[in-house]
């Protein structure tokens, strides 16, 4: 297992809750969280198998801005 970092712009209870499909289908519930308290807004990513970039696709499609970390 890998553990991946990016900074985002998803800062809120609802920021979560419309990126959570895309990111539970690709790296799934459980491997993800995202600290809001943090102020890069860190999403950190549990993974084996999904590339950086795959990830980041997953996001800016649910509309919001990612970076590696």
């Amino acid at each position: 297992m890998k553990t991946l970092q990016f900074k985002t712009n998803i800062n809120c209870g609802g920021c979560i809750k419309a990126v959570t499909p895309a990111l539970n289908e690709q790296a799934g519930a459980g491997n993800w969280q995202v600290d809001t308290t943090n102020p890069n807004k860190i999403l950190t990513v549990t993974t084996d198998k999904l590339t950086a970039e795959q990830i980041m696709e997953a996001v800016e499609n649910a509309g919001f801005e990612i970076q590696a970390a």
